[in-house]
This record gives structure tokens, C-alpha cells and sequence, in this order.
């Protein structure tokens, strides 16, 4: 007998097989962003909320998978369980309290995406929306950033100024006055800041493609 933990932890393993959020698995299926996301998989009064069968056909259609491999999903309880990572969207991310002044990811308004294998608890996710990244981050994609990482040369990094902006850019060069930046997309420039308007840099590990 299929329980209603099992059908929502399948679409999150499936989500993560993809690279994507919760939010992010919707988006990608044509469906409300919000639709797998965990505040609906519990009605206000308590009971549990089943996704529909529409919206795991589309799932399944806009991730390439088929029906056997989504049971397997389901009933494959020996798998090595993935880490509860952090989650939010790249734009939101920048609005907020999401951030101490190191870097790390706190506060309230993250999402969680399984994800195995990385070794800083602090590591956190960033879901693209928009063109802006293009042509290396598409929308709906990924990122995942890891403040504990060393950041070298040739490095993409996400970086957080003093004065609030939040920017995903190749790392030039760093030295003890200054931080130059290269822009993902060749429409926009370079940037160069003096080190005193950085908060902090930290290296991105892995993304969605």
C-alpha cells in the first residue's frame, strides 16, 4: 500500500535526479510553482494532501522518466540518504535577512532539496529564474554554494556586497584591496570592488545544466 509519505518523498527524489527544487520541478512541468512545494502537502485543518495524477504525469513527462523508474523512486528505501539542503530563489535571496555577515545561510523563507554527497553543512542552493545568467545558468536551474570551499582564480562564485546586491560572476583575481569580477553574460561588464564593499565570496560547487 502506497503511503502519502511515500508518493511526496518520490517526487522529491525525482526533483533531485533533475537538479531542481520542489518549486523548481513544478515550474518545469507547466504547473504552479508552489504545487509540490511542503506547505501544500498538508491541508490548513491537518489532513494529508495527495498530488494529483495529472501532476505526476506532467512530472514524469518534463523530466524524461518513465513510470517504472518513478516506482522505483518510491520503494527504493536502501539508497544512501541524501542531505536536506537549503534552498531559495536566487532573486529572493537578495531581498532578505537570508545571509550572516560570513556567508552562511540563516533565518526563515528557504525551501529544502535532497541532495548526497557534499561535504559542508553550511552548502546551500540557489534556484535561477530568469535570463539574466544566460547562456551558463538557465532558468530553473540550480546552483549549489559552498561558503567553506576554498575560491580560486577561474572560480564561479556568488558574491554579496556591503551594500546589499548579490551577484553570480567568474572570479579575475582577488588580492587584499580589490575583487574583479567576470560577468556570466557577455552582455553585461566586468565588475572591479574594492575589498572594504565585499561582504563575502563563496565558490559554486555544482549546478543543473
Amino acid at each position: 500500500m502506497l503511503t502519502h509519505a511515500q508518493i511526496w518523498t518520490a517526487l522529491d527524489r525525482l526533483a533531485a535526479r533533475s537538479g531542481l527544487s520542489a518549486s523548481g520541478l513544478a515550474k518545469r512541468s507547466g504547473l504552479d510553482p508552489t504545487t509540490f512545494n511542503r506547505s501544500k502537502r498538508v491541508t490548513p485543518d491537518g489532513r494529508a494532501r495527495w498530488p494529483s495524477t495529472e501532476s505526476i504525469a506532467k512530472a514524469l513527462a518534463a523530466t524524461g522518466t518513465n513510470l517504472d523508474t518513478f516506482v522505483e523512486l518510491i520503494t527504493d528505501s536502501a539508497r544512501k540518504p541524501a542531505h536536506a539542503m537549503r534552498v531559495i530563489g536566487f532573486a529572493e535571496a537578495g531581498t532578505g535577512a537570508f545571509f550572516n555577515e560570513a556567508g552562511l545561510p540563516i533565518g526563515q523563507g528557504w525551501d529544502e532539496i535532497p541532495f548526497p554527497g557534499l561535504n559542508d553543512e553550511h552548502a546551500y542552493a540557489l534556484e535561477i529564474s530568469g535570463e539574466a545568467l544566460q547562456p551558463l545558468y538557465r532558468d530553473g536551474d540550480v546552483i549549489v554554494v559552498s561558503p567553506s570551499s576554498p575560491v580560486r582564480r577561474g572560480d564561479r562564485v556568488v558574491v554579496k556586497t556591503r551594500k546589499g546586491e548579490l551577484m553570480a560572476k567568474e572570479l579575475k583575481r582577488k588580492t587584499a584591496k580589490t575583487l574583479e569580477l567576470k560577468s556570466l553574460n557577455a552582455a553585461d561588464g566586468d565588475r572591479v570592488f574594492p575589498m572594504s564593499d565585499v561582504q563575502w565570496v563563496a565558490r559554486i560547487v555544482w549546478a543543473s545544466q
